[in-house]
């Protein structure tokens, strides 16, 4: 039997993959050649202090990404954090089973505690 937060994460197909990214608040664009023709469907989700990027150019040709909040340009970022490419079903599951803050270890924001062993 599946759990809760296995179902939650498992995407068996395409429209059950963007139908919990939608859920989780990303936003899609659709860019188009000239001819109007969808070239790509681009989700895109800022939260916390990361911000999330997938990019399906087609069932078998799907790139994810999680950069710093403070980057400026998410479609070509200077700096990833996580990345994954591959079928749609393996990213967007991969997706779903990020943490929702930021890569553990990879982010340290002033103000964020730091605990050390005490001494005696």
């Amino acid at each position: 039997m599946t759990s809760s937060a296995e179902a939650e994460t498992t995407c068996v197909d395409f429209e059950t993959g963007l139908r919990r990214l939608v859920a989780r608040g990303y936003q899609f664009m659709h860019p188009r050649n000239s001819r109007g023709e969808v070239l790509a469907i681009v989700g895109i989700r800022a939260h916390d202090n990361v911000v999330d990027v997938v990019r399906l150019d087609d069932e078998d040709d799907v790139i994810a990404m999680r950069m710093p909040g403070d980057e400026e340009n998410v479609l070509e970022p200077s700096k990833v954090l996580w990345q994954s490419a591959g079928t749609v079903a393996t990213v967007l599951t991969e997706v779903l089973a990020l943490p929702e803050d930021h890569i553990p270890g990879s982010l340290v924001l002033p103000g964020d505690s730091q605990w050390l062993a005490a001494s005696a």
